[in-house]
């Protein structure tokens, strides 16, 4: 199946969005080894935030090879194309932490 990259993007950014999710929580629960730990839908709520965010990002991963293979180029190169048109969200959280 062919993809465009503009289909490429779109999924970068579901994958981000999803990403910077399981950021949010980290930060609002702290580490689950801390004091007390993280109570049980914490744990629910972190976990079903990091398989949505796992998921998002092995489909995108998949779509980037067959884009990468359509193309004639490396997945590596696309991938810095996507970089370069939307910031990685691990980044940018350490920048807004920092």
């Amino acid at each position: 199946m062919a993809h465009t990259f503009e289909e490429l993007l779109a999924k970068q950014r579901a994958a981000d969005e999803a990403h910077t999710r399981v950021l949010e929580l980290r930060d609002a629960y702290g580490p689950p080894t801390q004091e007390g730990g993280w109570n049980e839908p914490q744990r629910e709520t972190y976990e079903t935030a990091w398989r949505a965010w796992r998921d998002l990002d092995r489909d995108l991963g998949q779509t980037v090879t067959e884009y990468a293979k359509a193309e004639r180029t490396t997945r590596a190169e696309v991938e810095a194309e996507l970089r370069r048109t939307l910031p990685d969200p691990e980044v940018q959280w350490h920048r807004r932490e920092g």
